[in-house]
């Protein structure tokens, strides 16, 4: 069994990893502020990781782990203090990337691990890239790293949307109750790839202690491929409504909202298939089997269970949505 140190674990992504590894047997550190609910079977380390004398004193009598990773990371300061907390501490350091970080737009449409890292459009990709190339750096040096690339992975607290606001995805989908129509960039017609995170922890978990996939970049998605009409007549059908895309260019909804240029142009505006012949050969039994059609009813189910923490109103992206459609009618009615 492993003896592994996870900084975050509850979140999103790194809650279903913890929790099959404590299915696994493998003896889990969760080192975090201890802000959100522990998992059963895992240690907890309460502390903050930006606390770099801290952490290292409150690590110090756990000894060495087998491999330690991040979920948490995304800046090359964050990068250059792990490395300093962990060089020699562990068997295996794992960074949690981004497939932002692949060129945009892309040379192609099937997107492999050798697509170039670039994206011009966003600042939280540009900084996973510098993280990226500054640990490869330190891989050639004796640091044992392993980048891991998740794609769009959601679970059963989030909904997975083209366009939302400050208060997240509820607006959206309460729009759709209300028999409105919500925004989607493009024509809806461009492929995007949903990954559920129980499904992605089978991949990362098989990552962990594995000697080949040291000093290696990987990414770990789901094979299904949707368009994103697709995608809203799915959460339509969750929440046994009609979905209503109205249908906007990227470039005009970035200028109602500039805040959006990151997550289209540097994101979804781009149709992406991905190629997981690598995890698969990394990791030989994973195989991502929760279709998003199944995945988003347990999402829908959550929100719907919980209208005090998960139904919060937005009003604010009401207003916008509003604004654009009807500035997008107006000019409709010149032509």
């Amino acid at each position: 069994m492993l003896k592994l140190l996870f900084i975050g674990g509850t979140g999103r992504i790194s809650a279903a990893i913890t929790k099959r590894c404590v299915a696994l047997g493998h003896h889990v550190y969760l080192l975090n502020r201890g802000n959100k609910s522990t998992i059963e079977g895992a240690i907890h380390l309460q502390g903050d990781i930006n606390d770099e004398t801290h952490v290292a004193s409150l690590i110090k009598s756990h000894g060495d782990f087998d491999a330690v990773a991040n979920f948490i990371n995304y800046t090359p300061e964050q990068v250059e203090r792990d490395i300093r907390l962990f060089k020699g501490r562990t068997g295996q350091y794992l960074f949690i990337s981004s497939t932002a970080a692949y060129q945009k737009p892309f040379s192609h449409y099937k997107v492999t691990e050798s697509t170039p890292l670039h994206n011009p459009y966003w600042q939280y990709a540009r900084d996973k890239i510098a993280c990226e190339a500054r640990l490869m750096e330190e891989y050639r040096n004796g640091f044992p790293i392993t980048i891991v690339r998740p794609s769009h992975t959601y679970d059963s607290n989030v909904v997975p949307v083209s366009v939302y606001g400050a208060n997240g995805q509820w607006q959206v989908l309460k729009r759709m109750l209300e028999n409105k129509p919500v925004l989607v960039h493009g024509d809806g017609l461009s492929l995007w790839t949903l990954t559920h995170s129980d499904d992605f922890a089978i991949g990362f978990t098989g990552l962990l202690g594995n000697i080949q996939a040291l000093g290696e970049a990987v990414h770990i998605t789901s094979d299904e491929s949707l368009t994103w009409d697709q995608i809203y007549t799915a959460i339509g059908n969750a929440l046994g409504v009609k979905a209503k895309p109205y249908h906007v260019a990227s470039q005009m909804l970035i200028a109602a909202n500039p805040g959006w240029e990151g997550n289209l142009l540097g994101d979804k505006a781009y149709s992406v298939v991905f190629d997981n012949s690598k995890i698969k050969r990394l990791v030989p039994e994973y195989k991502a089997v929760i279709r998003f059609d199944t995945g988003v009813r347990r999402s829908v189910e959550t929100y719907l269970a919980n209208p005090k923490t998960m139904q919060l109103e937005d009003q604010e992206f009401d207003r916008l949505t509003e604004n654009v459609i009807a500035a997008c009618e107006s000019v409709k009615a010149l032509l």
